[in-house]
C-alpha cells in the first residue's frame, strides 16, 4: 500500500471530518479509506484518530502528524508545480562524451556559456573518438557522427551530417582529379582508423545506388585532425565531414571532388542511456545544442572559427 495514499487519506479525514467523506472525495469505498488509515498507524505504531459511530477526532499525536504531513504534501506540490513550468535551477555532473575533433570546434566552446548560464551544473567533456559504452562507464551523453546500432541507446538527431571527398591543390596538380567513384582506386587515399581499416569503404552514390568503394593509400590515422593535416600537406585524398573542412575549401586551401555523387547525409547524435525522463540538466544541454546545430549560419561561421586544430 502506499505511503503517500496513506498520507493523502490521513489529510482528507482530517479535514473532512469523516472516512465517508474523504472517499467521496476521493472515489473510494469507505472501507479503503479505513484501511490506509489503519495501516498508517500500524507502520507509524501510534494512534492517529480516535473513531466511534458518531464522531471522529484528532491525538494529540496525530496533531502534531497532521500539521507535519500537511506540509510535505504542500511542499510536494509546489514541487510539482515548479517542475513543470520549468522554474527549478538545474543542477547536478554532467558526464559528456564526443568525438575529438568534433567536440573540439562545435561542442568545448559553447560549454562557458552553458554552465555560465546554469551555474549549478558542472561538465566533464571526455573528447576521444573511442566509442565509449555509455552505460557501463557512466555518461549522461555522447555525441556520435553516424547511424545508430545499439538498441539499448536512445539517440536524439541534433543535425544533419554531410561528408565530402577533399584534397589540397597541390595533390590534384601532381595527380588529376578524380572523375568517377572508380578513379579512387588509382589515387592516395588517406583512411581514418587503424591499419587503413574503414569497414564499409567510402560511401559514394552512382546510378541511385550507394556504393562502398574500398580505398587504399599509403597512410591512415585514428585521429581525424591528423588526417585534416595530412590532406592539407598534399599527401591525398580525404573522406571528411563537412563540419571538419568547410573552412578550408571556402579558403581555397582543399577542394571538393566527385560532388555528383555525394553520399547520404547521416547524422550527428547525442545517444543516451535509455531512460523515461530525462535530468532538466541535460534536457537544457541538448536544448542548447540544437539550438546552435540548428541555425542556418552556424555551420558557415559561428563558433567553428573560434577553436584552432
Amino acid at each position: 500500500m502506499s505511503r503517500f495514499k496513506q498520507l493523502e487519506s490521513f489529510v482528507a479525514v482530517a479535514a473532512l471530518g469523516s472516512l465517508s467523506a474523504a472517499a467521496r472525495q476521493e472515489g473510494v469505498a469507505p472501507a479503503m479509506i479505513g484501511r490506509r488509515i489503519n495501516a498508517l498507524e500500524a507502520r507509524l505504531g501510534i494512534k492517529l484518530l480516535v473513531r466511534s459511530t458518531r464522531s471522529m477526532s484528532l491525538t494529540s499525536e496525530g496533531s502534531l502528524f497532521l500539521e507535519e504531513a500537511q506540509r510535505i504534501l504542500r511542499e510536494l506540490n509546489d514541487l510539482e508545480s515548479r517542475i513543470s513550468q520549468g522554474s527549478v535551477r538545474p543542477s547536478g555532473h554532467l558526464r559528456v562524451s564526443a568525438p575529438a575533433g568534433f567536440g573540439r570546434r562545435h561542442v568545448a566552446p559553447l560549454l562557458p556559456d552553458f554552465t555560465a548560464s546554469y551555474p549549478d551544473v558542472s561538465i566533464s567533456l571526455d573528447l576521444s573518438d573511442r566509442l565509449v559504452d555509455l552505460i557501463d562507464e557512466g555518461y549522461d551523453c555522447a555525441i556520435r557522427i553516424g547511424e545508430l546500432e545499439d538498441s539499448r541507446i536512445v539517440g536524439v538527431r541534433l543535425a544533419d551530417n554531410k561528408r565530402v571527398i577533399v584534397a589540397s591543390p597541390s595533390y590534384l596538380q601532381r595527380n588529376g582529379r578524380p572523375n568517377s567513384p572508380d578513379d579512387l582506386l588509382e589515387h592516395n587515399c588517406l583512411s581514418f582508423g587503424q591499419q587503413g581499416n574503414q569497414a564499409k569503404g567510402w560511401l559514394l552514390t552512382q546510378n541511385g545506388q550507394v556504393r562502398a568503394i574500398r580505398v587504399k593509400g599509403n597512410l591512415a590515422c585514428s585521429d581525424g585532425s591528423v588526417l585534416h593535416q595530412w590532406t592539407l600537406a598534399g599527401m591525398g585524398l580525404a573522406w571528411r565531414s563537412l563540419w571538419e573542412v568547410q573552412e578550408d575549401i571556402e579558403a581555397g586551401h582543399l577542394i571538393t571532388v566527385l560532388d555528383e555523387y555525394a553520399a547520404p547525409v547521416n547524422g550527428i547524435f547525442a545517444l543516451m542511456p535509455e531512460r523515461k525522463h530525462l535530468p532538466q540538466r541535460l534536457r537544457l544541454f541538448l536544448d542548447m545544442l540544437k539550438g546552435h546545430y540548428s541555425s542556418p549560419t552556424y555551420w558557415n561561421g559561428g563558433l567553428n572559427k573560434q577553436t584552432p586544430e
